[in-house]
């Protein structure tokens, strides 16, 4: 199918198991995608790596299949925007582009010990005023000391210049751009624990505390403006704008188009996390919540409560390839719903600790509550339902930080597909859940943020009258059932604890 010239964005959604590449026109419809898997390596239990080169060969690779599948000529982009994993930690060198380490994953938990020793030394209270978020292992600054403390040589030649650190986002963009820059956006620099979210700055404390070399660090930049232009070899000679980058989750908050102070959505992904709106103030958390900027356009930023539940997606992976209780992903719908409950059966699924509201990183994961008559079927039912739980704890935390009543919660992500998981998590929350009418929300929102950059969409106006919205879940469960099913979440949880 051949497409005009010149009404595309190009969005590339790099993810943490996957690069996608997807093309939209100016209704906001995806009209074409193209997706290219890639490995996950753990070395140590806890410890998640992935090949830098081998995301940026599936992102390009996947770029370059939609414009060949849709038949979409590279001048007949008008811009690309991205969307990335945040906190995954990737360190290469200046002159070649070359990782000198494989990225630290943002699930990897090495970097625990160095986290409480920054706590010991009395630096929790102070990230979290300059940065708004937790001492945690999930985060870049503490990943970025690690691998300047065990790759031989890297802090010198780092302190030398030659070396250079970046989120995946600025990974992505040195490369598109042939070396010429290297940049990230405001809202994936407020996920490394280096960057004050009030003056918008790197930190020089921090980057002390953690003896990190200011050379290494991109330079920040809004979340919607030209980056740079493509490298001419990688696209047939064509020079496309990069211009709209954020953090997927930030991302896909702009995407559903949460505009407004008090608007929330939850993207349901490998993770699970739900962001709100808190407009051009930050709020602080005082229930285990992060501070984060959302983005920044428009020659001014906005900021936003979030809370992550590290496993979502990810549990109904290991039912699959661990397990072997379900061939596909889809099929856990299926075989949730053909019970009518867990029988009692709770799954905490904190393999890779607990997020918020706990903060607990050496939490580990468990079933409760197993019994002779407990299946396969209860098993999977209890994976769905603790994704629902989970989001069930951040959101009453962030009610009580923004004292705002939330008049719905919005849905995105691969597994906002699972239709028992939706109609559960409206149950449990007793709120309406509004699922996006696609989902590549993530990719929607670079694309917008792109988009708005270089005047392919006019405004956020333009912006809001997209379609998004798809089928909306609403609460039927009883309030004495939702009572007791959460209250027995709550106690499973704090098994689960390293307390």
């Amino acid at each position: 199918m051949k497409h005009q010239a010149g009404k595309f964005i190009l969005a590339l959604d790099q993810g943490t198991t996957s690069s996608r590449a997807v093309l939209f026109d100016g209704a906001g419809r995806a009209v074409g995608m193209a997706q290219r898997e890639f490995p996950c390596c753990y070395p140590q239990p806890g410890w998640v790596e992935q090949d830098p080169l081998a995301i940026w060969e599936s992102q390009l690779s996947a770029a370059r299949q939609v414009l060949r599948e849709q038949g979409t000529r590279p001048t007949d982009i008008a811009a690309i925007g991205i969307a990335n994993q945040r906190e995954t930690t990737v360190v290469w060198e200046r002159s070649a582009g070359k990782p000198i380490h494989p990225a630290i994953v943002w699930q990897c938990r090495r970097t625990a010990d160095l986290c409480d020793r920054l706590k010991s030394d009395g630096w929790a209270d102070r990230a979290r005023a300059k940065t708004g978020l937790v001492l945690d292992a999930y985060f870049s600054g503490p990943k970025l000391q690690w691998i300047l403390d065990h790759v031989d040589g890297a802090r010198a030649r780092a302190e030398r210049g030659e070396l250079l650190f970046g989120t995946v986002d600025a990974w992505l963009i040195w490369n598109l751009t042939g070396g010429r820059a290297h940049a990230t956006d405001c809202s994936n620099a407020s996920r490394t624990l280096l960057f004050n979210i009030h003056d918008r700055v790197w930190d020089d404390e921090l980057l002390a505390a953690m003896n990190i070399p200011r050379a290494m660090l991109p330079e920040v930049n809004p979340s919607s403006g030209v980056y740079g232009r493509t490298d001419p070899a990688l696209f047939d000679g064509a020079e496309i704008p990069v211009a709209g980058v954020a953090g997927d989750q930030q991302s896909a908050l702009f995407g559903q188009g949460c505009f407004e102070p008090g608007q929330a959505k939850n993207t349901y992904g490998t993770g699970c996390f739900l962001l709100m709106n808190t407009g051009a103030q930050p709020m602080e958390s005082r229930h285990g919540l992060l501070t984060t900027l959302a983005w920044g356009v428009d020659g001014r930023v906005e900021y936003a409560l979030e809370g992550s539940v590290f496993m979502a997606g990810a549990v109904v992976q290991w039912l699959r390839d661990e397990l072997g209780l379900i061939e596909t992903a889809a099929e856990s719908e299926a075989v949730a719903g053909s019970v009518p409950d867990t029988q009692g059966v709770y799954m905490v699924p904190a393999f890779a600790g607990l997020g918020a509201p706990h903060w607990d990183m050496r939490a580990r994961g468990l079933l409760a509550g197993l019994t002779r008559g407990a299946r396969r079927a209860h098993v999977v039912r209890a994976a769905l339902e603790s994704i629902a739980y989970s989001t069930r704890d951040v959101l009453e935390a962030m009610r009580e930080d923004a004292g705002m009543a939330l008049p719905c919660l919005h849905a995105d992500g691969g597994a906002a597909a699972n239709g028992f998981l939706m109609q559960f998590q409206a149950d449990i929350l007793n709120l309406p859940v509004r699922r996006a009418r696609q989902q590549e929300t993530t990719a929607l929102g670079a694309a917008m943020l792109a988009g708005l950059a270089v005047g392919f969409w006019p405004d956020r106006h333009a912006l809001l009258a997209l379609d998004r919205t798809g089928k909306e879940f609403l609460p039927a469960m009883p309030e004495s059932r939702r009572a007791d099913l959460y209250a027995g979440w709550k106690q499973a949880v704090r098994r689960a604890l390293d307390r």
